[in-house]
């Protein structure tokens, strides 16, 4: 039998897929029996080890059943029960905010956080540090200490160590991305690469458009550099409404960016289509106006190839209108705090501000990572996340399908690490956030990622921890807390 490529799932996955696809489409039905493990290994020329993981697949990922003595059956999840959400109004001409407060907000977010007794964290955007490949890392940067020993005591490149922008830049072909190593900057975590590129492109007072809902770490960005903030609808499937854009374009002539993130949107998990991006990169570019790419999570998204970045239909070089901001915080080390920038035509201007804000990026997690990453090892870890995620997230959906009251809605994302929650229109996120916590539950609000009243009723709940029975009971209880809100 062949040997997937790098990039394909491992064949019990492929063949879960496969039967998934069959339930979906009717062909078999809920309650009907499966083959049976000796009819999958003949049926597939597949050892039982491999029947086995395909049936276990399907049984965690709730379209499967195992019932004693007699074999696996089909069901349907459900969730599929439950109504998706809905799309963002047409023709909705955004209202401007300047986001006065949201400091506040967050900073009480935090503060609470600290002061409790927190049982269970559903807040959080990452996996539980034994899906990362901590020691694989940890074995990089002591074989780099060992061939480099005045490493520590050296000054490291200003732009980052020449070994892992190569390696980025050879990694983001697969994007679409043709980028010289010298196009590369590394920063501390994308975070920092969304402050310089927007230090770049605009001066205080100036006007951003962003995705509403958001991610509430941009939102800080934008009070924090004086800048106002322009919300534009974004759908719970392709991301920003391109339409609502152009409206506001015609409408507001100070927006200097666009800041988006097309792949698994933090909260929504939307993914943008490919002609999407394109329209995208067309508009901005004839606007004369820069456009930010927040790629923080594509390397989590379910398929079978690499996805397209935005900067893939970008002129290029000094010429790009599309500033890449990426990150290795979610996907390979969030102890690592490594991200990077290519910032087309700002690329001048970001270097001086790298230079003047923070100055060099240690050098020794780039060595780590970077040797990491230019084998298969890291094809194969992200392969394993992506298939543990999917796990999790399936078994988190229904268990909010189970637990939580009727009027609940969500979008199960095809990748990523969270749930956008739609709780009944009556419950207010904050009220939730308090009665949970009391319990030692920790939420993400839906009034952390917007400044509007549009998102108080929903919840962002992590996915990435292991999913156990504390996780079963605390969902339960979560489930409990929102009927309650409910009434």
């Amino acid at each position: 039998m062949t040997t997937p490529s790098p990039t394909q799932p491992p064949l019990y996955r492929r063949l879960a897929s496969h039967y998934r696809g069959a339930i979906e489409a009717g062909s078999l039905q809920a309650g009907e029996r499966m083959p049976s493990l000796r009819n999958l290994m003949r049926l597939h020329d597949i050892s039982l080890s491999t029947a086995l993981q395909l049936c276990r697949t399907l049984e965690s990922d709730g379209w499967a059943e195992a019932r004693d003595r007699s074999g696996y059956f089909v069901r349907r999840p459900q969730r599929l029960r439950m109504t998706p959400m809905d799309e963002p109004p047409a023709g909705q001409r955004p209202d401007p905010a300047q986001y006065v407060g949201i400091h506040a907000r967050v900073s009480a977010f935090v503060a609470q956080r600290r002061g409790a007794d927190i049982k269970l964290n559903f807040s959080i955007a990452r996996a539980a540090p034994q899906f990362y490949p901590a020691e694989a890392l940890r074995a990089g940067m002591t074989r780099a200490l060992r061939l480099h020993p005045e490493l520590l005591a050296g000054v490291p490149p200003l732009q980052g160590d020449p070994h892992f922008r190569a390696v980025l830049a050879k990694r983001a072909l697969a994007a679409g991305m043709t980028l010289a190593p010298e196009e590369v900057l590394v920063t501390n975590g994308c975070i920092e690469a969304l402050n310089l590129a927007l230090r770049a492109v605009a001066k205080p007072g100036d006007t951003i458009a962003v995705e509403s809902p958001t991610f509430y770490g941009l939102l800080q960005v934008l009070e924090s550099l004086g800048l106002r903030a322009l919300e534009i609808p974004t759908s719970p499937q392709t991301g920003l409404s391109i339409e609502a854009l152009e409206l506001a374009l015609q409408t507001y002539t100070d927006i200097k960016a666009v800041v988006v993130i097309p792949h698994l949107q933090n909260p929504l998990g939307s993914v943008m289509p490919d002609a999407h991006k394109q329209r995208l990169v067309q508009l901005c570019e004839q606007q004369g106006i820069a456009l930010i790419e927040d790629d923080t999570y594509s390397e989590l998204l379910d398929v079978d190839h690499t996805p397209r970045a935005i900067k893939s239909w970008d002129r290029g070089g000094n010429a790009g209108n599309v500033i890449h901001c990426a990150s290795m915080h979610k996907i390979l080390a969030p102890g690592m705090r490594l991200g990077w920038i290519a910032a087309g035509r700002w690329q001048a201007r970001v270097e001086m501000l790298k230079y003047a804000q923070t100055r060099n990026n240690e050098v020794l997690s780039q060595l780590g990572a970077g040797a990491f990453m230019a084998t298969g090892a890291y094809d194969r870890h992200l392969r394993r996340l992506r298939t543990v995620l999917r796990g999790q997230r399936e078994r988190t959906a229904e268990a909010i399908a189970r637990h939580f009251p009727a009027g609940t809605r969500l979008n199960l994302p095809n990748g990523g690490l969270q749930l956008w929650v739609e709780m009944p229109k009556q419950c207010a996120s904050a009220a939730v956030f308090d009665a949970a916590l009391r319990e030692g539950i920790l939420v993400a609000p839906g009034w952390l990622f917007s400044n509007s009243a549009r998102s108080d009723h929903y919840l962002r709940l992590n996915c990435g921890w292991p999913y156990d029975d504390a996780i079963d009971a605390g969902l339960k209880r979560l489930g409990e807390i929102v009927g309650a809100a409910a009434g």
